[in-house]
């Protein structure tokens, strides 16, 4: 792992203190505001208390009229309607979603989750085949579809429509379905162009729900999924998706559903549950579903009605992570070798491997794996139906989308965005794709991102950090991207000689700074070596600012980023 830079973020300095005079908040705060683009009172007011009387009109977003006529008719005639979704955290929350809604008052209803393995992404041809056998007439597609077109004009052959709940970018036009609700179409006027699949999906209940005049308290009960979907997303927690995350975490952390109530007893970690337990505590159990088995099972659980039967799904779930857990370490492991095996590895700026005997439904983890551990932008291949079929994932300052768009006369497929992306090529074009991306990376990756980088908001003294700039700092949650929790910089500590380390590389950390006398804790992950290397002397540290809860009681604590020996003036 390449060490990191410690950079500060640029702050207006003449803004901040303006803001300061209007809000008369700590200075430090100003800051973080101005930081994420927040310069007036009026601005400030709306972060820091989002409504969800403030989310935009359902109808402003094309095709949503369409979509609410299409499914009115469908009631009226007692269609069979199938739901189809993605098998990750935002697909199937969105079939959960919408089955918990239509289901208070509409009986004939079907799902339909794709497997991995045999189906991979998107509204596959099998599932238009299951529509037209079991009599569906209409399919609700979300998290999917918008590049779904030879799928919808199949089914449109047999007088099956589509509605499709999408927030992916279209390609090729869009297709032949009665509504395309995607804000990232070029003709949507839609003010907010960011939300989850699973948040389109809300937009759609939420337009059903204004007219036919359905109680708000409906709709209020679907928040718990649309906050699972919106953290695991990691879509960015600005505008929308923040009011939708703030609230639906609220609810989550209040009365959740019965089955996500039964993923948080099996998670245990304590209340309130926050973004970051979201994505690595609830997620990974709801993907394990999709990853090692049947994405349906994640759906059950989640509409499950009796808590003993919940627990039992949710037991199944933690049993097949457990699972996912040891064949993505293994898998992790190997690729990891098989990089540092190749000749002149510290020179690539890329990673691409290809094993047929990797699980499919695991190489997305292992490309993040290697992301993390090289710092480089990784594509993991693995065989499926004689094709070689790919996850990659990013490194900040690469785009990965415009990198594959060079490379897809190599593919038969690819999407995906900045940071992540998925592509199937034929097995004998491995090759010479990895020597073409390699070159792009060598283009695109300068001095200034070929190491990774600790975005730093603040410096700051560990006697500064008072219950009183806590409660301030958790206004500014829900944490996420372009919301990301503040990493403060704290000079010329020094350990109180009750540090410790513990498995794994961990640290527990006792820190006070070199002319101070308030100690504080923390932990470090993954940052004994680095911890020992600076301990006898004056260092750096970068951290979170984190609560711990324990028998009632709050205390403090930070959670380390990076060390560094303390620069001599």
């Amino acid at each position: 792992m390449k060490s990191p830079r410690w950079q500060l973020t640029p702050t207006d300095e003449h803004r901040a203190q303006s803001l300061q005079e209007a809000l008369g908040i700590a200075p430090i705060f100003c800051r973080l505001l101005v930081q994420r683009g927040i310069t007036s009172y009026e601005d400030a007011r709306a972060f820091f208390r989002p409504s969800l009387s403030d989310l935009h009109n359902p109808f402003l977003m094309k095709d949503m009229d369409a979509a609410v006529h299409r499914l009115s008719e469908a009631f009226r005639r007692n269609e069979r309607i199938l739901l189809y979704g993605d098998y990750d955290v935002d697909g199937t929350t969105s079939v959960a979603l919408m089955y918990a809604f239509l289901s208070n008052f509409y009986q004939n209803l079907d799902y339909y989750l794709p497997d991995r393995e045999k189906e991979g992404y998107g509204v596959s041809l099998a599932s238009v085949e299951y529509a037209r056998e079991t009599g569906a007439t209409l399919v609700v597609a979300m998290d999917c579809g918008i590049k779904a077109h030879e799928a919808i004009r199949r089914a449109k052959g047999y007088g099956i429509d589509y509605i499709i709940c999408d927030h992916h970018l279209p390609e090729g036009g869009l297709p032949e379905a009665v509504a395309n609700l995607d804000p990232k179409r070029d003709d949507c006027p839609y003010p907010f162009k960011e939300l989850s699949g699973c948040g389109i999906s809300f937009k759609l209940a939420q337009a059903l729900a204004m007219h036919h005049n359905t109680p708000s308290e409906e709709l209020d009960d679907l928040l718990d999924l649309v906050a699972v979907s919106t953290a695991c997303d990691i879509v960015p927690m600005v505008g929308e998706n923040r009011a939708l995350a703030r609230f639906g975490l609220q609810r989550l952390n209040r009365s959740p559903r019965t089955g996500l109530w039964a993923l948080m007893q099996r998670i245990n970690r304590p209340l309130p549950l926050t973004v970051a337990d979201v994505v690595f505590g609830l997620g990974p159990l709801i993907n394990s579903a999709g990853r090692l088995g049947d994405a349906r099972d994640a759906v059950r659980l989640l509409l499950a009605a009796e808590r003993n039967s919940a627990l039992n799904h949710a037991g199944t779930l933690v049993h097949r992570n457990k699972e996912r857990r040891e064949v993505d370490y293994a898998m992790a492991d190997q690729a990891r070798r098989r990089f540092t095996e190749t000749p002149d590895w510290e020179q690539k700026r890329s990673i691409v491997l290809f094993d047929p005997s990797w699980h499919k439904g695991i190489i997305g983890i292992a490309a993040s794996r290697m992301t993390e551990t090289f710092h480089r932008p990784s594509v993991i291949l693995t065989q499926s139906n004689g094709r070689a079929v790919g996850s990659a994932r990013s490194v900040p300052g690469f785009d990965l989308y415009a990198a594959l768009q060079d490379c897809e006369d190599l593919f038969f497929s690819f999407g995906g965005h900045a940071h992540a992306a998925g592509m199937q090529m034929p097995i004998e074009n491995v090759d010479a794709f990895a020597l073409r991306f390699e070159s792009i990376a060598h283009q695109k990756i300068t001095s200034d991102n070929e190491h990774p980088v600790i975005e730093i908001c603040a410096k700051i003294r560990l006697d500064d950090l008072s219950a009183k700039f806590w409660n301030t700092l958790k206004q500014f949650e829900p944490f996420g991207p372009h919301n990301r929790n503040p990493v403060f910089w704290a000079e010329n500590v020094m350990d109180t000689g009750q540090s410790c380390l513990l498995k794994n590389n961990h640290v527990r950390l006792s820190l006070r700074h070199s002319d101070g006398n308030t100690v504080f804790k923390g932990v470090g992950f993954g940052l004994g070596d680095k911890f020992m290397a600076v301990k006898g002397r004056p260092f750096d540290v970068a951290f979170n600012l984190r609560a711990e809860h324990w028998r009632g009681e709050t205390t403090l604590s930070l959670q380390a980023k990076d060390f560094r020996p303390t620069e001599l003036a």
